[in-house]
């Protein structure tokens, strides 16, 4: 029996510049079985279409692509842009699977604004569109491309939940050519009949695994069947599970697959400790570990707890925000930018900040509450360890959590380094750089600024959350 997705080479011929072509609905194709984590098998090695990429200049790109990504400092493109460029520039589907933090947005984003340079935008039918899972994931991608986009005269708008829907609604109808989305609030936009998509020739799912996971599956099955059958798509995950399976099935046609670092685990230079503490030490551990010199990402598993965390960490000297789905986007903007700039030091956050967050330079995550899935697990490490630098993962551990956490680590691929109960102040410097907090209370201001306050709704209204 074939494999359920084809990645032979392909006679098809390089379509143009709209990469707009007739095509059947991609039919169905018989399943593999799963692994443990109910995956499906991939091919380990994996023939792609076109010969992977050895350098940005030998692509077939736009010239000003090429002159942004040389003042960018990037020549050779990672391991997943040089293995999907070639066939996305060529307007194949593909379906890309890599770690987080390995370029998938370039990989991407570049085919995308390629196929757009010298176009001219219609008000209100954008021709591709981004969809990812979150705001802030949205908003990244929206600013990594930015540069780029602005060299071959690309407009693009991002459309998010929590901020005001009528500026989004302003931009589309003056005209854009890409849109970067998260599904809800692009869906609502649709609604509204400010935008339609009758004209996108090329839709991108970003982070798909996590669309799903999070119940986006109707919203985007809703959108898809709105772009036209003869578009192109592009698919990437960190993980390709049985739902993101189902989008395959439906909507990519004769995909090319390319799945690098297969491993699932984490990349070589992310270090991992468990860390096994009682009831009553935990919150001191963790208030030490945040005391550190230097930043942390700190998870915990509800917005009540990411709030009190914050708190007792302000009380108690450490420079603290908190983040989660409860506050509002510009505060969520602020507070990711005071994180970056080191005015916050501690970024206390529910799983919305374990994906689309970048930040130079962090080399630790932090645990306090384990997640329940080995996937919720790598992506929040994957916060730390990025584009080759080096990073810990540690999670705080309790009695009762032990064999759950053993389990998890297993399906993640991971051995970690285990400190047992007790441990040790010097062990726990060694390993997070933890400290005594000064104990002095600080405050960090959290609210939007003024010109973002006012465009908040007026009281009694509710805005829906995407």
């Amino acid at each position: 029996m074939s494999h359920p997705y084809r990645t032979g080479t392909s006679t098809r011929s390089r379509p143009s510049r709209g990469y707009g072509r007739q095509r059947p609905r991609a039919a169905a194709r018989p399943r593999t079985g799963g692994g443990p984590s109910g995956e499906f098998a991939l091919p380990v090695t994996v023939t792609p279409a076109l010969p992977a990429a050895e350098s940005f200049e030998a692509l077939d790109m736009p010239a000003a692509l090429k002159r942004t990504l040389a003042r960018q400092g990037l020549t050779t493109p990672s391991e997943i842009q040089a293995a999907t460029l070639p066939n996305s520039l060529a307007g194949r589907d593909v379906l890309g699977r890599s770690r987080t933090g390995s370029g998938k947005t370039l990989a991407f984003g570049l085919a995308l604004l390629a196929g757009l340079d010298g176009r001219t935008a219609e008000p209100r039918r954008p021709m591709a569109i981004v969809l990812a899972p979150t705001r802030e994931l949205a908003q990244q991608v929206a600013d990594s491309l930015e540069p780029y986009a602005r060299s071959v005269g690309v407009r693009t708008a991002t459309v998010v939940g929590g901020m005001p829907i009528h500026r989004q609604a302003r931009a589309l109808r003056q005209g854009v050519h890409l849109v970067v989305a998260t599904p809800g609030r692009l869906r609502d936009l649709m609604e509204r009949g400010d935008c339609v998509l009758d004209r996108v020739e090329s839709a991108v799912l970003d982070e798909a695994d996590q669309m799903t996971d999070m119940g986006f599956m109707p919203q985007v099955t809703a959108i898809l069947q709105e772009v036209p059958a003869d578009g192109r798509r592009m698919l990437f995950s960190a993980t390709l599970d049985r739902n993101v399976d189902t989008l395959v099935r439906r909507f990519l046609h004769d995909p090319v697959v390319h799945s690098v670092d297969l491993s699932e685990g984490a990349v070589s230079t992310m270090e991992h400790h468990v860390v096994h503490v009682s009831p009553m030490e935990k919150k001191d551990v963790a208030t030490r570990i945040a005391a550190r010199e230097g930043r942390v990402i700190m998870f915990l598993d509800t917005k009540r707890a990411v709030d009190r965390m914050a708190e007792h960490l302000l009380a108690n000297g450490v420079l603290a925000a908190p983040l989660h789905g409860g506050r509002s986007q510009p505060q969520r903007t602020r507070t990711l930018d005071q994180f970056k700039r080191g005015d916050v030091t501690a970024l206390i956050a529910t799983n919305v900040a374990a994906r689309g967050i970048h930040v130079d330079g962090l080399d630790l995550v932090v645990n306090i509450d384990p997640p329940t899935d080995h996937k919720d697990y790598l992506h929040r490490g994957g916060r730390t360890a990025r584009a080759g630098e080096s990073g810990n993962v540690v999670t705080l551990v309790l009695p009762g959590q032990r064999r759950d956490m053993t389990r998890l680590m297993g399906r993640a691929r991971i051995e970690p380094r285990t400190l047992g109960g007790g441990v040790t102040a010097a062990d726990l410097t060694e390993v997070t750089g933890a400290r005594e907090p000064s104990g002095v209370p600080v405050t960090v201001r959290s609210a939007a600024p003024p010109e973002q306050r006012r465009d908040r709704a007026p009281r009694g209204r509710r805005r829906p959350r995407r």
